[in-house]
C-alpha cells in the first residue's frame, strides 16, 4: 500500500506511513498544510489504493448538516418516509477544507467520527467498515473560516502536515508534469477483507504495562504544564496506544515498543494540547512543548532488544 500510495506523493514516506497506521487504527486523519502541498493527492491515493467506496465532500459555509449525513423524505408512492444516505456513507470520506463550514455542519460528523453511525430522525444508521476521515485545512488563511472546536479535534486521531516535497521529489514531479493526477493513476491493491485483517492483526499487538503506565504518565504531566490550558484526555490517550500497536504492527513487531510512542507523540498531542493566552501570545510552539514533555517523563527501559 505505501508503495502504491508514494508513486503519487512521492518523498514523503512518513506521512504516508502515518495514514496508513491511521486506517489500521481506525481512526482519522487531518491534514494541516498550506495550499498546493498534496493534502488532496494524499487522500486521494489511499482512496484509490483500497478497494471499496470513497467520497469527497468540499465544506463550505453554506454546507449543511444533512448535506454530510443525509435526509429522511416522504415517498408519496410508497407513502413512506425513506433515507437517503448523504457522502459521509462510504469507506473513505475526504472532507475537504473542513474549517470552512459552520460549527453546525462540522458537528455532523461528532457522532459518526466516534461511534460508525449516524442517527437522523432519531434513527441509527451504520456506516461502512472500514471507515476513515481524513480532512483537510489552510492553516494561513482565516478569512471566511471557522475553527475546530475541541471536541471535533480530539475526533482525529492524527494532525500531521505533507509540506513540501524534497529536491529530488520535486524534480521528479517537473519532469512528469504532463501528469496533471497521479491519484487517479492508482488502482486497488487491497480488499476491505485485507483492510480488516489489518486492523485484527494490530489490536493483537501486545503491550506491556510498563507500556501503559508511560502513557497515563506522560498524560497527567501534559496537563500539569503551566503554559497547557487543556492536556490530553482519555480518549487521546487510548488513541495513542491504539496507534502504536499499528505502528508496531507495520514495522513487523508483535509487541510495542518505548520507541513507538514517542515517534507518535507529536502527531497524537499536536492538536490535543490547548496552551494558554500567555503561551500563545509568547510565540510557543506546540511541538516544543511535546518535546519537553518527552524530556520530562522518562520512558521505560526497553528489555526487547529492539
Amino acid at each position: 500500500m505505501a508503495d502504491s500510495i508514494g508513486r503519487a506523493v512521492l518523498g514523503k514516506d512518513h506521512v504516508i506511513r502515518l495514514t496508513l497506521t491511521c486506517l489500521m487504527s481506525e481512526g482519522h486523519l487531518l491534514l494541516e498544510d498550506l495550499p498546493g502541498t498534496g493534502k488532496t493527492m494524499l487522500a486521494r491515493a489511499l482512496a484509490n489504493t483500497v478497494e471499496g467506496s470513497h467520497a469527497r465532500i468540499q465544506f463550505t459555509p453554506d454546507l449543511l448538516p444533512t448535506d454530510v449525513t443525509g435526509v429522511t423524505v416522504y415517498d408519496q408512492h410508497r407513502g413512506s418516509f425513506e433515507f437517503h444516505p448523504g457522502p459521509i456513507f462510504h469507506d473513505i470520506v475526504l472532507a475537504d477544507e473542513i474549517n470552512r463550514a459552520s460549527p453546525k455542519t462540522q458537528a455532523a460528523l461528532l457522532e459518526v467520527m466516534e461511534e460508525g453511525h449516524v442517527t437522523v430522525d432519531g434513527v441509527t444508521h451504520d456506516v461502512p467498515r472500514p471507515f476513515m476521515v481524513i480532512a483537510t485545512q489552510n492553516p494561513i488563511e482565516q478569512a471566511g473560516t471557522y475553527r475546530l472546536p475541541e471536541a471535533q479535534l480530539d475526533r482525529f486521531l492524527f494532525k500531521t502536515s505533507v509540506g513540501y516535497p524534497d529536491a529530488e521529489s520535486t524534480e521528479q514531479l517537473l519532469l512528469n508534469s504532463s501528469v496533471r493526477d497521479r491519484a487517479a493513476l492508482l488502482s486497488p491493491v487491497v480488499s476491505r477483507d485485507d483492510v480488516a485483517r489489518m486492523i485484527a492483526m494490530a489490536d493483537e499487538v501486545y503491550v506491556d504495562r510498563s507500556i501503559v503506565r508511560y502513557v497515563r504518565e506522560l498524560a497527567e504531566a501534559s496537563r500539569a504544564l503551566p503554559q497547557v490550558k487543556m492536556g490530553l484526555s482519555a480518549r487521546g490517550c487510548l488513541a495513542w496506544v491504539r496507534a502504536a500497536k499499528s505502528w508496531a504492527a507495520s514495522d513487523g513487531r508483535a509487541h510495542v515498543v518505548p520507541h513507538d510512542i514517542a515517534t507518535l507523540a507529536e502527531p497524537v498531542l499536536g492538536h490535543r494540547l490547548l496552551l494558554d493566552a500567555q503561551a500563545q501570545f509568547g510565540g510557543v510552539q506546540v511541538a516544543d512543548v511535546v518535546a519537553g514533555l518527552l524530556e520530562q517523563v522518562p520512558p521505560p527501559v526497553d528489555r526487547s532488544g529492539d
